[in-house]
């Protein structure tokens, strides 16, 4: 056990690594193009900002919250997702005061204790962004605009937005009473979880998966039939932002999301590039999460985007093939005798901003020159007794095997040209 990590738990090994540093530097570009700054907030929050900010009857705070108490009694959570941070963050920093809307974006690790499967692990990790201060319907818009931007960006085409309104308070409780007197008349119809959801989280059974529970649901009452003046409203100006800016979607009834913060516009993005349907996004609305939280009323929008899953489809589709990182040099010397030179030159060149490696394990000349070749670099530089007597380098590419002299003062002016022209 000492040796192997934790189950729902993995190791990022270098190779991975570039791919996930190549993904959130897309999206911090993508981000700060929309106008959203980085946020960073703690790995874990005290437990009552989950139980109210997410909804004490939801699966994730009854099932899958990794809590515990710390050495002062205080009941402490791993954060299960991103939103509720954020929004704790807002109000702890009186983020209420800056001008509106407070635009923000984060990468974060996230914990639930739950079956691992493919692209989901009890230690995931979200791409997300959060708009405080709006109620406008373009925000929503821009939300939705954002995450279908950067996904298309990595190569994802086959993608479906799918988007729906859970209206405010008062329609959705009329929607929900009309879907509890229709289900409670076919409650023996459902599985064991719906029949637990029924009458203390009755949306969720919207989003369960069970057949037999799909099936009933086809006859059920739809929400959108439900919803007041306003929700309608705000509902029919998404969609009409979204058409403006040519961004395809379809309504989908069924989409609730499973967190109880959400409000009005609630969304999903399916890519079909697995070969089968998979949620790469999933956000909306949530107009009182802040509030709920001890803030100030605040409307605000966001989404998630899991990161593993999102490597997952991104790899099936070879749109992850990211080649190995180059280093600029390697410092190659014939002999011990020499290594003082190759040292000094080996870290003017790094302080110059070029990557250089050497060796550092006694391997002979024949050798080093083989192990440049699998860092990979794309120059060696051999230094013998002649280069230290002359100071002109032995420049070797690595690439076509040809050689070349090069005064030593002169080696930043001969990479700058070489590498950053891309020769």
């Amino acid at each position: 056990m000492l040796t192997k990590a934790p189950r729902g738990t993995r190791d990022l090994l270098p190779e991975e690594c570039t791919k996930w540093v190549f993904l959130e530097n897309i999206f911090r570009e993508i981000c700060g193009q929309f106008g959203y700054r980085e946020i960073r907030t703690p790995t874990f929050e005290h437990t009552e900002l989950f139980q109210r900010g997410i909804g004490e009857t939801t699966d994730i705070v009854e099932k899958e919250m990794y809590t515990f108490s710390d050495k002062s009694g205080r009941s402490i959570t791993l954060k299960p997702e991103g939103t509720a941070p954020v929004a704790r963050a807002y109000i702890e920093h009186k983020l209420y005061n800056k001008p509106m809307p407070v635009k923000l974006f984060y990468i974060t690790p996230c914990f639930r204790y739950e079956r691992p499967q493919a692209g989901r692990q009890r230690e995931f990790h979200q791409f997300g962004i959060e708009a405080f201060g709006s109620p406008s319907p373009l925000i929503d818009v821009e939300v939705i605009t954002l995450a279908v931007f950067f996904l298309k960006r990595l190569g994802l085409d086959s993608l479906e937005v799918r988007i729906n309104s859970i209206g405010c308070e008062r329609c959705r409780e009329d929607y929900k009473k009309a879907l509890e007197d229709f289900l409670f008349e076919k409650a023996n119809s459902l599985c064991d979880t719906c029949k637990v959801r029924l009458g203390r989280n009755t949306l969720r059974i919207l989003d369960c998966k069970d057949p037999g529970c799909q099936k009933l649901l086809v006859e059920a009452p739809v929400i959108l039939e439900y919803l007041c003046d306003n929700c309608r409203g705000h509902f029919d100006e998404v969609k009409k932002g979204l058409s403006a800016l040519d961004v395809k979607y379809s309504v989908d009834p069924g989409i609730v999301r499973g967190l109880d913060y959400y409000t009005k516009t609630v969304f999903e993005i399916i890519s079909k590039d697995l070969g089968a349907q998979s949620t790469v996004c999933g956000g909306g609305r949530y107009d009182h999460l802040v509030e709920e939280c001890g803030g100030p009323p605040t409307p605000a929008a966001g989404f998630g985007i899991g990161i593993e899953r999102l490597i997952m489809v991104l790899e099936a589709n070879g749109l992850l093939d990211i080649p190995p990182i180059q280093m600029d040099v390697f410092i190659a010397v014939l002999d011990e005798t020499y290594r003082d030179y190759g040292l000094k030159l080996l870290y003017r060149l790094r302080m110059a901003g070029f990557s250089a490696e050497t060796d550092y394990v006694g391997r002979s000349l024949k050798a080093q020159m083989k192990y440049a070749d699998k860092i990979p670099s794309k120059y060696a530089f051999i230094i013998g007794e002649d280069e230290v007597k002359t100071g002109i380098i032995t420049v070797k590419d690595l690439t076509t095997g040809e050689q070349e002299k090069v005064p030593c003062e002169e080696v930043e002016t001969y990479l700058k040209n070489k590498i950053r022209k891309g020769c």
